[in-house]
């Protein structure tokens, strides 16, 4: 994918999340991988307003070097990327339900949603739970990194989810399949359910790897 290209993707989905309500305000953040660097969703911008042309661009080591300022949380995206270098874009957003499952006190913080779907299970696998520290705060870049070598995609504790993916398309079905699950694990939290067992998990995941 060309720059340009690249840009008007990261507007198209972003604002097709803004007016989902997906995400708020100012919050949320996406990056995509071009060559030589990575563009980013800028400091201060809402998803429904972006500019493509204004759009934050960053060298391969995460240096500002055109466009409008950075999110103040671009170290979410570099210690992904860092980490695994095979994914392409990250996606972080504040969605409502995948934020209220991330203030719960009785989660698993290994595993913190359990396998209601099979598509939750093929597009997120399992999910973390990463301590909580403030926006912006270097503490939270060494914590993501401790997880990013081995998830795609992790619930930062009071805040929200970040996923990686191959693609962009990717990244943002994979955090809509989360905000989703988060939204029936709700609805559902005080109900009997029947979640996946051990083995149809065990055979999407030999299937589906993520």
């Amino acid at each position: 994918m060309n720059e340009s290209a690249a840009r008007e993707s990261i507007v198209r989905i972003a604002r097709s999340m803004f007016e989902r309500g997906l995400t708020h305000g100012s919050t949320g953040n996406i990056s995509l991988r071009i060559d030589g660097g990575w563009l980013m969703t800028p400091t201060g911008s809402s998803f429904g307003e972006l500019d493509p042309a204004r759009l934050s661009k960053l060298d391969a080591a995460g240096s500002h070097i055109a466009g409008d300022e950075p999110t103040k949380e671009a170290f979410l995206h570099r210690a992904m990327y860092d980490e695994q270098p095979r994914f392409s874009a990250v996606v972080h957003l504040h969605s409502l339900h995948s934020v209220a499952v991330s203030v719960l006190a009785d989660v698993d913080a290994n595993d913190v949603l359990p396998p209601l779907t099979a598509y939750y299970v093929m597009r997120i696998g399992r999910l973390p739970l990463v301590p909580y520290f403030a926006p912006g705060d270097a503490k939270l870049a060494e914590a993501v990194r401790g997880y990013a070598g081995r998830h795609h995609a992790l619930l930062l504790a009071n805040h929200g989810p970040v996923v990686a993916g191959t693609s962009l398309a990717a990244a943002a079905d994979a955090i809509e399949e989360l905000e989703a699950t988060a939204r029936l694990y709700l609805l559902l939290r005080h109900e009997r359910r029947r979640a996946l067992s051990a083995e149809q998990v065990a055979e999407l995941r030999r299937r589906y790897p993520t």
